[in-house]
């Protein structure tokens, strides 16, 4: 069956399940034109060993300043001056601008660091449990729970956010990035919260001047009073650090308890076996990965990509689902394998642009996983599975809210917690759950 042309990347059904498409674009070769919600349209690459390649692809570029006319007039969706203000981060950047400013960041992030942070993530997320409500009709909530809150206080953790600042950080900043049109009638709001999120940022900016430290926002600080950033340039990295750093590790949190929720036999051996926790987060990153697909990139001449001509300045965008789901390189790829010879997924991309917080991320999921499945004995969805409410994101993928129920009788197991009481101090009190949360029946 013929694929229409641009194939439409949009809609529920598709945000619920878009694998089944995947699968059949992949089938009809490895490049297709396909069209967004705001009217963009793109070549969407498919299959892994494609997705890879273009990946590397030299050719390709990240700056926006690439993109054609026909691109510019719907894809550049945030107005000016914050377009400039904030748009010139990582993933908007090319070498050398991109090394440089990449180079800035990287300690922060790496696999030794955040290692030696597991028990302090550990204490968090057990606060974070203790803190949830045991009872009521309808379970709760592991979004408003613990999945938007734990990757946040890590977050902050990691990149020396200092609590008086965290506390007012608002998780609807993060909306800033999905894509609301000129004409759409929530611009206004859209705007709104621009706004504070640029305020918020010039706070932080002003607040590590006046009191530096040493985590990464401080050395960014420096960075820019040294003349290593620009101001837009700084402004940027912040933005990308606490939109990019928190968010799709919630939705990863959603999307890997929502398939161990579709294979118990799978939850239930973990519980049993958390030794295999490492392996299982890079099964479930595989099997159904936040990060959908990729950002923009540009080709700066007509040239010929996977044998189609794409003209220049149209965008590129890999799908990393659909290249971890390709059956040329994993077996059963839509089967949850928690012994599967796990080969590199892209999940966290590839090539220059590969995700600098993969080490962070991976033990965030661990933690955050293990402490859920250990704590929460017979944890399960609270509502239909296809009642669930897949965020309508042009790039990610994850469920709106996580309606869960556990067993409460007797004591929670807590054999996958830590006792870390003489290594770190106690976590800042957290926040009960809300009691009174309901989801609507559709």
């Amino acid at each position: 069956m013929p694929l229409p042309d641009p194939v439409p990347l949009y809609g529920p059904e598709y945000k619920r399940d878009p694998y089944p498409l995947y699968a059949r674009m992949r089938e009809a070769g490895p490049i297709h034109r396909v069209l967004f919600p705001s009217g963009v349209t793109a070549w969407l690459v498919t299959g892994h060993a494609a997705a890879q390649r273009t990946l590397a692809d030299s050719r390709l570029g990240k700056n926006h300043e690439l993109g054609n006319d026909r691109w510019r007039a719907r894809a550049s969706i945030m107005p000016e001056p914050q377009h400039s203000q904030l748009q010139v981060h990582l993933l908007h950047q090319d070498a050398p601008k991109h090394t440089a400013m990449r180079r800035l960041i990287t300690d922060a992030f790496a696999p030794r660091r955040v290692e030696a942070l597991r028990p302090r993530f550990q204490e968090m997320a057990d606060a974070l449990v203790d803190a949830m409500p045991t009872e009521g009709p309808d379970g709760i909530d592991l979004v408003r729970c613990f999945a938007a809150r734990f990757p946040f206080q890590v977050l902050a953790e990691v990149i020396g956010l200092p609590p008086h600042l965290a506390a007012r950080f608002r998780r609807e900043w993060g909306k800033v990035v999905a894509p609301v049109g000129p004409t759409d009638p929530g611009r206004p709001a859209y705007e709104a919260l621009l706004r504070g999120l640029q305020d918020y940022i010039a706070e932080v900016v002003a607040d590590r001047r006046e009191h530096p430290g040493d985590g990464l926002l401080s050395r960014l600080v420096t960075a820019r009073d040294e003349g290593e950033l620009s101001p837009e340039e700084l402004d940027s990295m912040i933005f990308q650090l606490l939109v990019a750093g928190q968010e799709p590790v919630t939705n990863q949190i959603t999307t890997a308890l929502v398939a161990l929720t579709r294979h118990p036999e799978a939850l239930e051996r973990l519980r049993a076996e958390p030794a295999l926790m490492p392996r299982a987060v890079e099964e479930l990153l595989r099997l159904d990965g936040a990060f959908e697909l990729t950002t923009w990139r540009f080709l700066a001449e007509d040239a010929e990509l996977h044998g189609t001509r794409v003209p220049a300045g149209d965008s590129v965008i890999v799908s990393l689902c659909a290249a971890n789901r390709d059956p040329e390189r994993f077996p059963d790829p839509d089967v949850l394998d928690l012994d599967r010879a796990q080969g590199p997924h892209l999940a966290f991309g590839h090539g220059t642009h590969f995700c600098p917080g993969a080490a962070l991320a991976r033990v965030e999921l661990q933690v955050a996983l293990g402490t859920l499945i250990a704590r929460l004995p017979g944890l399960r969805l609270a509502v239909p599975d296809d009642e669930l409410e897949w965020i309508p994101a042009v790039l990610g993928r994850g469920t709106a809210a996580l309606p869960v129920a556990f067993d409460t009788s007797g004591t929670p197991d807590t054999s996958g917690t830590s006792d870390t009481s003489d290594t770190v101090d106690a976590p800042t009190t957290t926040p009960s759950c809300p009691r009174d949360l309901k989801w609507p029946r559709t």
